[in-house]
This record gives structure tokens, C-alpha cells and sequence, in this order.
């Protein structure tokens, strides 16, 4: 018997031994990967997305079509395998291979012997899908647009946005994400106090609308304005008469967003702004009432004060500001918001006082950071930084693809987790429980026949997600 077949001997329990060898024949630990593919093929996601490549390879050698590699590629970040080197142990898991709509999941039919019993793309192939932008070689022939992905991701996040919303939240960010050598475009960010780029993020609620990889050396609002043109004219093609308030920190708090929103109709902002002189004179007064309170009671405290500012050279006209007046263990802590929303609520609003200083403060300005739990779902448990090619084009290329990677986990939640004990969960955990199911899969002529294990914990929530996930493909169609 050689070294490779001899059985692993393992400590006894009781009089039985524990024996372990490699003969269990096709075994899958993802299993869930065919809750993304209902969800994948319900939106039409790789196929939308596949539009945007453009394939000069000779059909005659093509095993692999685009669709399939990027289906290959969304699954294994959807699953928590960020690395193209992970597909050359993925590429032989049969069930990832039924995912991708391999006729063949096993490999057996191949054109070339070495590769037969693999049924999918290896790394390096991958690897030339994400590089052909920059490279011109007979290796290098799938192409992409980037023009037509941003719009692909912009397209399938307003679909999902309730088609009669009363009113919508843009959310804007950006997040620094670091580098790791010397990637094309690389420049000091002294808040990061490191090398990274500072992609642009526009999200509403739990989706990604909108995901462009910058260099650091711009401001935060650099390239927001073209941005929203591009995103509220496709949310007024699906929710035509729905209320816009953009959101941001106070990197977006600049003239050329506002004064946009300002010229446009139902569009409102509500911004930060950071403090300064011309600002702490006018809350002066509640910033001295809430010392005052706390010296009595050794609490923190605020206040809020409203005030009409503009000004010298960099404002246009004269704006609403909420100023907040905190006065901690440590010292005052102000801040600003500037608004063009009204000082009353809309007529058809439930809560009349929504629009009150304490309230656009706390209730609408500070909800914003919601959405940088969206992006950091998209960073822990999709690797959205794994920002590691040389050029800026397939850097970009891999950003879109984790955020189309999160949002089929975005729809495995909303459509197939709504209301269970998983609604709230992160992608992480999603992963986690319910994709990380350990099956044994067995190809014949007629079917794939998965045996998933019998001990698993979650299989009613399983079963329920499924259907939903079946009804809602059925009803889209």
C-alpha cells in the first residue's frame, strides 16, 4: 500500500478505533454556493455583468466562457475565498463547478488530457481576465468596459430599491484602503499616515450603488457631482416622484455638491462641515449652557443650535447649519451639519418634528453610519482592499467585484432572510451559517445529486430561504 493510501490512525474512543483516509469521494464544505447561484441567475448578475467584457478568444479553444469565470470568481469571494492562488484547490470542488453551469461538472469531457477531472478556470486564467486591460498579449484577450460595469452595478442596485419609495438616501463615503507594494497610482494619505487609494462609495441603505477607485492624493468629493448626475437619473427612471437626500460627512461639505442638489428638483443634502471660527462664535451660547450642565452633573451633554451661515468666498449663498454644542469627560466636542431640508417636516412625513435641530442631528445625520457597517462587510468579509495587481484598471475591476460579490449576499438576505434570525446578519456570518455546509455530491447521467450533512443545525432556514429565493426568481421572471 503506498504512503498516499495508508490509513490516518487517530486516538481510540473506547474499545473502537479512529481511522481516517482521503476515499470519501466528492465532498463540498460550500454547499450554500446554490443559494447564490438562485440568487445570481434570478438578477441576472454574471450574465449582465459578462456584457461588459469583450471576448477576442478563439471560440474553438474557449472551455471557460466569460459568464462562467466570473461566476467562478464571485462565488469564491461570496464564500470567503478572496485569492485567485484559492481557485487551484476550488476549481476541483464539483459543486462550485454546478454553480457555474459546467455541463461537465467533473471534467471528464475536457479537450486537453491534463486538464480532464478539473472542471474549472485555474488561477493564471483568472488572473489574465482581471489583467487584460492592461496588457495586450495572445494571453491577455477579455477586455472590459469600465463605463458599461459602473453602469451594470448601478443598474442592479436601483433595482432593488423599492420601485414606489417615498423617499431615498444617498449615502456618500470614502474609505482608504491601503496599499501593499508599489500599485500604479500610489500616493501618501497623511490620515491614513500610509500609502492607499480613496475609492468613492454611494450606497442606499444595505446597497451598493456605486463603488470608483480613486487615487488619495484628491479630496473626498472629488468626482461625486458626475457620480450623482449619473445615479439620480437612474433612480427617477425607477422611483420617479420619490424625495433625494444626499449624505455625507464633512469631506462632502463643499460648494459644488450643494450647490447641485440646490439647483435640482426633490433633491436635498445633509452634510458635515468642519469647525471653525466663523462657526463656534454663533453656538457659543449653547456650547456655554451645556458646560454648564455638565459641571453640574458630570454627564455628558449637549445642545443643539440653529443658524442661517455663508461664507466669505467658498459658499454661493447663505445655508442652513445645525450646530452641536457636546461638552464631555475630556473636553468640547462640536460639530456642524449643513442642510437645505426645511425646518418642517414634508406634509405627508409621520414624524412632524424629523426636521428639528435635535433630530436632523441624531436622527438623520448620525443614521449615516449604517453605511459604513455596509462597507465593512465588504472589507472583512469580501477582501474589497485586496487591492495587490500593479495596475489601477484591474484594481478597480477587483473593488466592482466584491461589490457585486456582496450584493448577492445582500439579496440572500433581504429576499431569503427577511424576518428570520439571520435578517441583520453581516455577509460574515450569512457565510458562516449558512453557506458553509459540508455535502458529498454525486454526478450521474441524469442529475447532481447533493447529500448535505444530516447534523446540520439551520436546515428549516435552509429550506425556507431556498424557496423564498425560488419564488422570487419565479416572480422576477
Amino acid at each position: 500500500m503506498s504512503a498516499i493510501k495508508q490509513p490516518l490512525l487517530f486516538q481510540d474512543v473506547g474499545a473502537r478505533r479512529v481511522q481516517a483516509d482521503f476515499s470519501g469521494g466528492h465532498l463540498t464544505v460550500d454547499a450554500g454556493v446554490l443559494l447564490l447561484r438562485q440568487v445570481n441567475r434570478g438578477l441576472g448578475v454574471s450574465r449582465r455583468l459578462a456584457a461588459c467584457f469583450h471576448d477576442h478568444r478563439q471560440p474553438e479553444w474557449v472551455e471557460h466562457s466569460v459568464e462562467q469565470l466570473l461566476d467562478q470568481r464571485l462565488y469564491g469571494l461570496a464564500l470567503g475565498y478572496e485569492d485567485l492562488h484559492d481557485h487551484a484547490r476550488l476549481r476541483l470542488d464539483p459543486l462550485l463547478a454546478v454553480a457555474c453551469d459546467k455541463r461537465d461538472p467533473l471534467g471528464r469531457e475536457r479537450v486537453r488530457p491534463e486538464h480532464r477531472g478539473v472542471a474549472l478556470a485555474s488561477a493564471a486564467t483568472l488572473n489574465r481576465l482581471e489583467l487584460s486591460n492592461n496588457k495586450a498579449t495572445s494571453a491577455h484577450k477579455l477586455p472590459h468596459d469600465p463605463a458599461q460595469i459602473t453602469a451594470c452595478l448601478l443598474e442592479l442596485g436601483v433595482a432593488s430599491v423599492p420601485r414606489y419609495a417615498r423617499e431615498i438616501i444617498l449615502d456618500l463615503d470614502a474609505m482608504g484602503h491601503r496599499l501593499h507594494g508599489t500599485q500604479e497610482g500610489r500616493h501618501f494619505n497623511a490620515y491614513y499616515d500610509d500609502y492607499c487609494y480613496l475609492p468613492l462609495y454611494v450606497c442606499v441603505g444595505d446597497l451598493t450603488l456605486w463603488a470608483q477607485l480613486r487615487t488619495c492624493e484628491r479630496s473626498a468629493a472629488d468626482g461625486v457631482v458626475p457620480a450623482l448626475e449619473q445615479i439620480i437619473r437612474a433612480l427617477r427612471k425607477r422611483c420617479r416622484h420619490a424625495r433625494i437626500i444626499v449624505r455625507g460627512d464633512s469631506g462632502f461639505g463643499v460648494e459644488a455638491i450643494m450647490a447641485w442638489c440646490e439647483r435640482q428638483t426633490d433633491v436635498y443634502y445633509c452634510l458635515g462641515i468642519g469647525q471653525h471660527a466663523g462657526l463656534l462664535a454663533p453656538l457659543g451660547p449653547a456650547l456655554a449652557a451645556a458646560r454648564a450642565r455638565h459641571c453640574l452633573t458630570g454627564v455628558t451633554t449637549r445642545a443643539f443650535a440653529e443658524f442661517t451661515y455663508q461664507t466669505k468666498t467658498s459658499w454661493s449663498r447663505a445655508r442652513r447649519v445645525i450646530g452641536k454644542a457636546e461638552v464631555m469627560s475630556n473636553g468640547d466636542n462640536p460639530r456642524f451639519i449643513v442642510t437645505n431640508l426645511p425646518t418642517e417636516a414634508f406634509p405627508e412625513d409621520d414624524d412632524q418634528a424629523r426636521f428639528t435641530p435635535t433630530c436632523l442631528y441624531e436622527g438623520l445625520y448620525c443614521a449615516r453610519g449604517e453605511m459604513e457597517n455596509v462597507l465593512k462587510q465588504q472589507v472583512l468579509d469580501l477582501h474589497a482592499d485586496r487591492l495587490s495587481t500593479h495596475h489601477l484598471a484591474s484594481n478597480q475591476l477587483r473593488l466592482w467585484l466584491a461589490a457585486f460579490a456582496y450584493l448577492l449576499l445582500e439579496r440572500v438576505r433581504a429576499l431569503g432572510l427577511a424576518g428570520t434570525q439571520l435578517a441583520q446578519a453581516t455577509a460574515g456570518t450569512i457565510r458562516l451559517h449558512l453557506l458553509k455546509v459540508a455535502a458529498q455530491v454525486t454526478v450521474s447521467v441524469r442529475r447532481v445529486y447533493v447529500q448535505m450533512n444530516s447534523a446540520f443545525p439551520l436546515q428549516p432556514l435552509f429550506r425556507l430561504c431556498q424557496q423564498r429565493l425560488t419564488n422570487a426568481a419565479l416572480w422576477s421572471g
